[in-house]
């Protein structure tokens, strides 16, 4: 107790040193704020600038320099650097949060642009075998027509050949059949001639012209002429009796009878000849027309079926090339996104971990230089004891 009283006597002695007016006029001019009265608030100031600086240097930060040159002076008071390191963490969230934000932008872009590049890669793919499918139905179709103007060509050539053959063979039918019956006449002429001096009961007398009446009035006047000359005379008594040859003479008209049976015979085969040749040439131009009529229009279907295909080329010609610009500028779009998104995507963990420790260096020295310190706060009751406002 006795020592005890002797320490409260010295550190009442002391407060009364240190609060004397001389001695809180000095404290004004060498200790920075109106409430700091003793040396030991001096020091403690002196530790938090000491343990803030050193929690802001462990993390190195080109803006963490204003602070710590701002913690370091004289001219600049604990709330306005409080302040600083404030508006420096509120800068590395928003940092943070940006970077979030455009790691998001960059992953959504990525994705949106090599879906696209997959599309529009498959896009040109497609029309190329779409292409290439056409042109090869171009180059069919157009030997597939060519063959079929070649075979209208030909039958067109055939149907000439045949209509000129059958007028030919009609021209010869024509003259086979006339020379026949005359010659069938001929012969009939000729046995009828036999049969009147061979045959009489066989003989048919020629039909009597029916004359005009000039040419009657003649014949008569011929026939006057003859009665008037009388009678031929009789042939000379020197000359024998004359024989019939009969059975030379059957086998002659048997020999023209054959003959006219010939010709019968073979004016049939030609009739029948000429109307089958002309019924199967008739067959031949409804089944060439028919053929025709059918592969006109499939000739026509054919270069309607090409035009259409050369249509889709061209189309998908300039689809393609639309195609392919527009791969080339999302190639392109990627290669800038790599640009500007690769650097932020790799070192994305790095850059947060570093700031995360940024942050948390700026949370403590906050803290100190607020006197969230323990020793600090002891510092601090002890300079309020001395003040007389508390009891240790």
């Amino acid at each position: 107790m006795k020592v005890r009283s002797q320490e409260l006597l010295a550190l009442a002695d002391t407060i009364k040193i240190l609060n004397d007016d001389d001695a809180l006029e000095l404290f004004k001019k060498t200790l920075p704020g109106a409430s700091a009265s003793l040396i030991q608030m001096r020091t403690s100031k002196l530790d938090m600038q000491t343990q803030a600086l050193a929690v802001l240097r462990e993390t190195r930060h080109p803006q963490f320099d204003f602070i710590t040159l701002a913690i370091e002076g004289k001219a600049v008071g604990f709330k306005k650097v409080i302040k600083m390191i404030d508006g420096m963490t509120a800068t590395l969230k928003q940092e943070q949060l940006d970077d979030e934000h455009k790691k998001e932008y960059c992953a959504k872009q990525f994705d949106f642009s090599e879906d696209k590049k997959k599309g529009l890669t498959k896009t040109v793919s497609d029309l190329e075998i779409s292409i290439e499918n056409a042109k090869g139905g171009v180059t069919t179709l157009a030997a597939e027509i060519e063959a079929l103007g070649d075979g209208i060509k030909a039958l067109d050539k055939s149907v000439t050949e045949s209509t000129d053959q059958r007028k030919e063979e009609s021209e010869d039918y024509t003259a086979l059949m006339a020379s026949d019956a005359s010659a069938k006449e001929l012969l009939k002429f000729a046995m009828n001639r036999l049969n009147k001096f061979y045959n009489p009961a066989l003989y048919k007398a020629p039909a009597q012209p029916v004359l005009s009446e000039g040419d009657q009035i003649a014949a008569n006047f011929g026939g006057a002429v003859l009665a008037q000359r009388g009678a031929p005379p009789p042939p000379p008594a020197t000359v024998s009796a004359y024989k019939k040859k009969g059975e030379e003479s059957n086998g002659v008209i048997a020999m023209i009878n054959l003959l006219i049976k010939d010709l019968d015979k073979e004016m049939t085969e030609a009739k029948a000849g000429e109307k089958n040749a002309q019924a199967d040439y008739e067959q031949m131009l409804g089944d060439s027309a028919e053929k025709r009529a059918t592969d006109g229009k499939a000739l026509t279907e054919k270069n309607d079926a090409k035009a259409g295909l050369q249509a889709d080329v061209e189309s998908d010609t300039d689809s393609k090339g639309s195609a392919v610009s527009e791969l080339m500028a999302t190639e392109k779009y990627i290669s800038s996104l790599h640009a500007e998104c690769d650097w932020l995507l790799q070192y994305f963990d790095v850059r947060k971990t570093a700031r995360t420790g940024e942050i948390d260096s700026l949370t403590k020295a906050k803290a100190i230089l607020s006197g969230a310190d323990f020793s600090l706060l002891q510092e601090n009751r002890r300079a309020k004891f001395l003040h007389g406002q508390v009891t240790l």
